[in-house]
């Protein structure tokens, strides 16, 4: 693969998680090859193997997190101007394991707050800077955009619908401060609140507690009786480059561990992977799962 090339190039930042190859997928079906930035720390040893099988449109270079100047000249030198990130890297991957080059201290020591979004942005800014325009991921996804109204078998109960709506006021809330995505409802209380730790981290906190709460409460059998509702909504502000809100099968079975019984995410602005899997599994386990139009306030 070189600059030379007859074929499109788009590059890839991989993260964890089945998003990466996804996105492989989307782009070979969009007639392009791609070059991958493998993280060390995040993306799938797969990935290897994917490109072994695949010679001809793939091409793979590993580098650790914080190597950004090493990531620009690896694109350069592949000719890629397109790049996506795809697969999640986990904010405390981001904020403690990272060791940076000369670049990315510098970007560091320049951000007002070290939050994800002006850390990715900063990123961008760079690579943009460089000849690198990051476009987003969900270009080559809509298909798998989320969309709006009930998804699975069950609707959601009269409880779970007065959780959805406050749900949403406290997500959009905290999404708005970029601390997290999600928020886990309980008889209109909140339960747990997404953090560093990631959405199916927060749900299984969010059983954990109410576990506890229900082992020591006096009317322990009513307090077991209630149900988790999970919500998950993108940023106000969205940047659709990058951490945009996913859901999937995990995410499904991570609700069932912890006693949910309701998920509702965002229409058009949420990515389900392997959707007919998802919708399987939570219609076994009896989770109600529905999406929402940006800004409303109920379903």
């Amino acid at each position: 693969m070189s600059t030379g090339d007859a074929v499109p190039t788009l590059g890839l930042i991989a993260g964890n998680g089945q998003f990466p190859f996804l996105l492989l997928d989307a782009a070979r079906a969009h007639g392009l090859r791609v070059v991958v930035a493998a993280i060390k720390e995040e993306t799938s040893a797969e990935m290897d193997a994917r490109a072994t099988r695949e010679p001809d449109w793939i091409r793979v270079h590993w580098m650790s997190l914080g190597e950004l100047s090493r990531l620009i000249e690896m694109f350069q030198r592949e000719g890629v101007t397109r790049a996506v990130m795809a697969g999640q890297v986990k904010h405390k991957q981001i904020f403690s394991s990272i060791r940076p080059d000369w670049r990315l201290a510098k970007l560091l020591l320049n951000l007002r707050t070290r939050n994800t979004d002006m850390l990715l942005g900063a990123v961008a800014k760079v690579l943009e800077d460089e000849g690198i325009t990051l476009v987003s991921s969900t270009a080559f996804l809509e298909p798998m955009l989320a969309c709006e109204g009930l998804l699975t078998a069950r609707a959601p109960d009269e409880m779970e619908r007065g959780d959805i709506e406050y749900g949403l006021r406290v997500a959009r809330g905290i999404a708005g401060f970029d601390l997290g995505q999600t928020v886990v409802i309980a008889a209109g209380a909140c339960v747990a609140v997404e953090a560093m730790e990631g959405t199916d981290a927060a749900i299984a906190r969010a059983g954990a507690i109410f576990r506890t709460l229900g082992e020591s409460a006096e009317d322990a059998a009513s307090t077991l009786q209630r149900r988790l509702t999970v919500v998950k909504v993108a940023k106000p502000n969205q940047d659709m480059r990058f951490d945009v809100p996913v859901v999937g099968v995990p995410t499904v079975e991570a609700m069932r561990a912890a006693g949910a019984t309701c998920l509702c995410v965002e229409a058009g602005r949420t990515l389900l992977f392997d959707r007919e899997a998802m919708v399987v599994v939570a219609d076994a386990a009896g989770i109600s799962v529905v999406g929402v139009a940006k800004d409303s306030a109920q379903i």
